[in-house]
């Protein structure tokens, strides 16, 4: 798997840590091998500007997923088909404020970021009670597994 960190947002971040994360969700959902994903890390004045254009919403957010090929979860026997997963983008400032609040780091912040924008990639939302319910509990398993091992 495919997984490029990009870190525009002057936020330092081990970038082979959200790598190495989104591979291990990546390989957990039974994504192909050849499944590619990009990360990118923005300041708020860029996150804002993506928030406008791409969901008509005022200011910046944490976390916006942009699908390529709308991928999904490979079948418990096997794996999906190759391709582009799409662009999870992260903003570290807003991340930060949530993360104070939530009473954990900002890095614990945008790992948690990162599991959900990988999941909204694969068609997980979280409008309706029930699928929020199973999105949530998915992310927390998936990331909590992950820490668990590194």
């Amino acid at each position: 798997m495919t997984v490029e960190v990009n870190n525009e947002s002057g936020f330092a971040v081990d970038e082979a840590e959200f790598a190495a994360l989104a591979r291990f969700v990546m390989d957990e959902m039974r994504l192909h091998p050849l499944t590619e994903l990009a990360i990118v890390l923005v300041d708020i004045p860029a996150m804002t500007e993506l928030h406008v254009t791409w969901m008509d919403e005022p200011g910046p957010t944490d976390v916006l997923s942009f699908p390529m090929d709308e991928l999904r979860p490979g079948p418990a026997d096997g794996q999906a088909e190759p391709g582009l997963l799409g662009d999870v983008v992260l903003c570290p400032e807003v991340a930060a404020q949530q993360a104070a609040v939530s009473g954990h780091s900002t890095i614990e912040e945008l790992l948690l970021l990162t599991t959900h924008g990988i999941l909204h990639l694969l068609g997980y939302d979280h409008a309706e009670p029930a699928e929020e319910k199973e999105m949530f509990a998915l992310q927390r398993r998936l990331l909590l597994t992950f820490l668990a091992g590194r």
